[in-house]
């Protein structure tokens, strides 16, 4: 049994590049010779329609993370102000979880498989002359553990010191943990938020390409 285990699990990981595809914003293999094209980050998009244009990045931002607040763009006499909406931390998804959208196909995809990894969003926009510019930062944390899982040392072992531990309080429905660590911006899942927007909004935004990795 524990070598069936062992040979789906590597199938699942030799299958990652499968799941890949140009529209998912993942590396193409390295026999192709073709250049990524980057979205900027902050992204002008343009509308007139205020109201609009925020429906809009909200069901964007809605797809991959539920929401937590949100802070419209709003005129206070004569002057806009800077718009923020910030969404909740969500497990990413795995190999097993290919119709959730909150891990890009290929390495990030993989990644969260074998380790404990939650993403989060923080999007800005400020009004800018036509539109908007929108940056969407999406950020990546790695679950900090006691000790690996199915590990046999550390679960009987009695603390001496007197110290008392205490559970600090957390939102309802996540894990108890001690910590995460945090793994920098996740650039793909950005870059697959903005496309998204980007269609969504008709825009012809600037962009820049990009060497395919080694």
């Amino acid at each position: 049994m524990r070598r069936v285990r062992i040979v789906i699990l590597i199938g699942l990981l030799a299958g990652g590049a499968v799941l890949t595809s140009p529209g998912c914003m993942g590396w193409p293999g390295h026999h192709e010779q073709e250049m990524l094209v980057w979205l900027e980050n902050p992204l002008w998009v343009p509308s007139n329609d205020r109201e609009f244009f925020w429906n809009q990045l909200v069901d964007t931002v809605d797809d991959y993370f539920p929401i937590l607040r949100e802070d419209r763009v709003r005129q206070v006499g004569n002057v806009l102000t800077e718009g923020r909406i910030e969404t909740k931390a969500v497990t990413g998804a795995t190999l097993l979880e290919p119709w959730r959208e909150d891990s890009t196909p290929g390495f990030e995809r993989r990644h969260a498989t074998l380790q404990s990894i939650r993403r989060r969003a923080v999007v800005r926009v400020w009004p800018a002359e036509g539109g908007y510019r929108v940056e969407i930062v999406v950020i990546k944390e790695l679950e900090d553990v006691e000790f690996p899982e199915g590990s046999p040392g550390g679960g009987i072992v009695f603390r001496s010191d007197g110290a008392v531990v205490r559970q600090k309080p957390r939102p309802t429905g996540e894990p108890a943990t001690l910590g995460w660590i945090p793994l920098g911006r996740d650039l793909s899942m950005e870059q697959k938020m903005l496309v998204e927007l980007q269609a969504r909004l008709g825009a012809n935004a600037p962009s820049k390409s990009l060497p395919v990795p080694p």
